[in-house]
């Protein structure tokens, strides 16, 4: 099942519409031609240009020439039903059937002591201050930082996990072969070598900006609780956040005031159940057991 779900995935079918497929998939039998012929009569009625073009790309594509340029660039690719795959991330409405995974694996099965936090790309002296206070405390618990690897924010959570010797794990908006942005480029490489990096997408999956917020659904769903450090009224942190909520996780924010437009966001979904942080141990006390 591993290599047809694979072969979808480069054919360019998405997670979302590989979901809607995946009980009937789960029904076909045989070799692995025999499960793609199966494959297109099912969609053979679908008129589509982009499904399609899916099927005809999917015609091109060679398994023997997929896994070892997986395997030549060290990225591991984990279905939903392996052992390995995050516990917490199944619980979400619609999990990536496969994670693209580079670095120690063992830190998907972290879910249990794992902090997600995400915050604004330019934000102010604030966010530093209080992750750098924060992580003076959470760096004698055993917490797996998640983040997205973006500018700003993201890339201080893993710093500041990395310094306090903490693990983390960066969830990638596009495939392994790309990069964005381009100065958190050496800490992804960093994580690579001694952290995580994931992604629902294939290697040669480039830069969408539609792809970021798909990506934010995985932070929150694989994190026991979310910390908001600085989020406008409008920003894309919000997101993150209200998908936490919806996921039924912890979710925190940083203190704010009514003058500070930088923390309006924050504000705003206190009044929607997220608590508000005023020490470290207002987050570990959910992890205590």
């Amino acid at each position: 099942m591993k290599q047809f779900l694979l072969l979808l995935l480069y054919a360019g079918f998405s997670t979302q519409q590989l979901q809607s497929y995946y009980p009937k998939l789960c029904t076909f039998t045989g070799n692995l031609p025999q499960r793609i012929q199966a494959f297109k009569s099912m969609l053979s009625h679908m008129t589509s240009t982009h499904i399609q073009q899916k099927l005809a790309r999917l015609d091109t594509l060679n398994i023997h020439t997929i896994e070892p340029a997986l395997h030549e660039h060290q990225i591991v690719p984990i279905m939903i039903d392996e052992p390995l795959y995050p516990p917490l991330l199944k619980e979400i409405y619609d999990p990536p059937l496969i994670l693209f995974c580079k670095g120690r694996l063992e830190l998907l099965q972290h879910s249990a002591n794992s902090l997600g936090i995400v915050g604004a790309r330019q934000h102010t002296p604030y966010t530093s201050q209080a992750l750098e206070t924060l992580f003076n405390t959470f760096q004698h618990f055993p917490l797996t930082i998640i983040s997205g690897l973006a500018h700003g924010t993201d890339a201080l959570a893993h710093h500041y996990a990395i310094r306090h010797h903490l693990s983390t794990i960066g969830v990638l908006g596009f495939g392994h072969f790309h990069h964005y942005p381009k100065n958190t480029q050496a800490l992804r490489q960093t994580m690579e070598q001694h952290h995580l990096t994931i992604s629902e997408y294939p290697p040669h999956t480039p830069i969408a900006k539609f792809r970021f917020p798909e990506r934010n659904r995985i932070i929150s769903g694989l994190s026991t609780g979310m910390l908001i450090t600085e989020a406008k009224e409008k920003s894309g942190a919000l997101i993150t956040l209200d998908q936490a909520l919806e996921q039924n996780r912890n979710v925190y924010v940083l203190p704010g005031d009514m003058f500070n437009v930088h923390t309006k966001g924050n504000m705003l979904r206190v009044k929607e159940g997220a608590e508000i942080v005023l020490c470290a141990q207002d987050i570990l006390k959910d992890y205590a057991n």
